[in-house]
């Protein structure tokens, strides 16, 4: 193995070649090539951002990409140091941005990660620049740790995190200076009316309002929470079904980001005493628009803001990529290319039911066919579709919207959610006059929908005569197809499996494939979800089943005999699959009965 220079000195791309050459992962021949492409060149980009430009793979089994972060952990390895990944939702920028000022750290390309009592983490990707280290330990009267980090990323971060520090100090010391003497409620609403949002378009707002959409995009957040608590708030991201906090806020700061957010979803920003909804389409950083549906709520430290985010790509997505099996989908496209009639898409909030009824409705969208849609509230806005919302400030409700839809001339409408006898009988009607309805209900499982239906005050006759189905769903996280391994089925494992397919009498247990972490995912073993399916066909022996005194037990007996299979079930096929775990199937999907 070839000795390191450790005298203090700057890492240069013939350096780094050497030790990877030496280590058997590059040839001489490839060294020596991008060494004489370079010479004479004067660059301030870090060697090993110059070599992963090359894509070059290892030579050693099993011959990875030489990426940023792979040569980053070769190099922390290779010189007795720690590899940090630096994850923003991890760091408190605050804390680590009053360990050192900005022009310092970006003088040494060092960025402070992580501080504790004892000592200060500070990343770099120059382990033999180590002038600053003594007089940070002075300053810090704390130890100081080095650790090795990607340098594309110290960069990055290093103008991010003091750029986002910078404008939340900012913009509380702002807004302590202007509401000096501005405590009264009476006040405040003079200011409002006098149109001196100076709050909400401060530059450091929009800043860190901007900052705050951007990580979302990036970490793949299908929901943003901001939060006031008592002396402080809070921003949560949900990713794939999980909240993560991600930062905390002065108070004043997270009032003016809430200001900002709601000027910009033409919602009444003086207005704090009641629930507001808006929304706001915007572009990712790579130019791919984004809708953000907000909704706020009065609560008791202050106004509470949640931005769901809907991305327009999920509506031109493949079944299969939803998570529909090739039976599922056969029995799904067999329910929707019927003329006319009720499909019900049943399950708990956030299980993915918007998603499928609007891949379905673009793909039944055709320019020989005219769809209609009322929701509460339009979810995402589609040009194919003919979309209404509901407007409970003006009396205009779901029955009142499908009354109207009535004269349009559909063929296809879809409601958002039958919530009373009312609006069901508007879609039976809808349904028994020839168009096919599509709509959603909160119930457990498939069969439950019917006598949920009962339960409103349907007719059993009126369920039999246009209910063509029901399907019912969950979500379950991916595992992470960089970091996922198999390991040996352990007891506990084994005993799980047995209860979930107990009923079903299927094979032994198959070789599970188990969540690791890996920087693809951010440590969390899964990047994603996917649907798992419960999907009922009404036949004529079911539909003799449905009457005044129907016996749940009994429909989902004979459906389970027609061919449907229960939600664990389709969890169980994803599992063997190696598409997720037994721990994601049995948290979501109800006991088979």
């Amino acid at each position: 193995m070839e000795q390191i220079n450790t005298k203090e000195h700057k890492l240069s791309l013939p350096e780094i070649l050497g030790l990877l050459v030496a280590d058997g992962m590059v040839s001489q021949t490839v060294a020596d090539a991008l060494i004489a492409e370079r010479r004479g060149q004067r660059s301030d980009t870090h060697p090993l951002t110059l070599i992963a430009k090359r894509n070059l793979k290892s030579l050693l089994p099993p011959h990875k990409l030489l990426h940023l972060d792979s040569l980053t952990e070769w190099l922390a390895v290779r010189v007795g140091l720690e590899y940090y990944h630096i994850d923003p939702l991890k760091i408190d920028f605050s804390a680590v941005t009053n360990v050192m000022s900005n022009d310092y750290a970006a003088r040494f390309g060092i960025l402070p990660v992580q501080v504790t009592p004892s000592e200060v983490v500070i990343a770099t990707s120059e382990p033999f620049l180590r002038e600053w280290e003594n007089v940070l330990k002075h300053t810090q009267r704390r130890e100081i740790r080095r650790v090795i980090a990607n340098p594309d990323d110290i960069s990055r971060y290093l103008v991010e995190f003091y750029s986002l520090a910078r404008s939340v100090k900012n913009a509380a010391q702002t807004d302590r200076q202007n509401r000096v003497g501005q405590t009264s409620f009476e006040q405040l609403v003079e200011l409002g009316k006098t149109k001196q949002q100076f709050d909400a378009n401060d530059q450091h707002i929009v800043t860190i309002v901007d900052w705050l959409w951007q990580y979302a995009f990036e970490l793949r957040a299908s929901d943003i929470h901001i939060e006031p608590r008592r002396d402080l708030g809070l921003v949560r991201f949900r990713i794939d079904g999980v909240l993560h906090q991600v930062y905390q806020i002065p108070m004043s700061v997270m009032v003016a980001m809430t200001s900002r957010i709601k000027l910009l979803g033409r919602m009444d920003v003086i207005e704090k005493r009641r629930p507001q909804d808006g929304r706001i389409k915007t572009r990712t950083a790579d130019g791919q628009e984004v809708e953000l549906r907000l909704s706020t709520l009065p609560t008791a430290f202050g106004e509470k803001l949640v931005m769901r985010i809907f991305d327009p790509e999920v509506l031109v997505r493949d079944f299969s990529e939803l998570g529909f099996s090739d039976e599922d989908r056969e029995r799904w496209e067999k329910m929707t290319s019927q003329p006319n009639g009720i499909i019900l898409v049943t399950g708990p909030t956030g299980s993915g039911k918007t998603t499928t009824l609007y891949s379905t409705l673009k793909q039944l969208a055709t320019p020989e066919v005219n769809v209609c849609t009322i929701e509460d509230p339009i979810e995402m806005v589609e040009p194919a579709f003919n979309q209404m919302q509901v407007q409970s400030g003006i009396d205009l409700n779901f029955v009142d919207g499908l009354r109207a839809l009535m004269r349009q001339d559909p063929d296809i409408i879809m409601v958002g959610e039958i919530r009373d006898l009312e609006t069901a009988d508007m879609a039976i009607q809808a349904a028994l006059t020839g168009h096919l309805v599509l709509s959603t209900l909160h119930t457990n499982d498939a069969p439950s929908a019917i006598t949920r239906l009962l339960d409103l005050g349907v007719a059993p006759f009126m369920i039999n005569s246009t209910v063509l189905g029901i399907m019912a769903q969950r979500l379950v996280r991916t595992l992470c197809p960089h970091c996922k391994r198999s390991l040996s089925v352990r007891a506990d494992e084994n005993e799980l499996w047995n209860d979930l397919v107990a009923p079903w009498k299927t094979s032994h247990p198959p070789q599970f494939q188990h969540e690791t972490g890996c920087l693809e995912c951010r440590m969390t073993g899964y990047q994603g979800r996917i649907g798992i399916y419960e999907i009922l066909l009404m036949s004529p022996e079911l539909r003799k089943l449905v009457t005044p005194t129907t016996d749940v037990a009994r429909i989902r007996e004979v459906a389970y005999r027609e061919g449907m299979k229960p939600l664990r079930i389709s969890g169980a096929i994803k599992v063997a699959a190696g598409t997720t775990t037994l721990d994601e199937v049995i948290k979501v999907a109800p006991p088979a009965d």
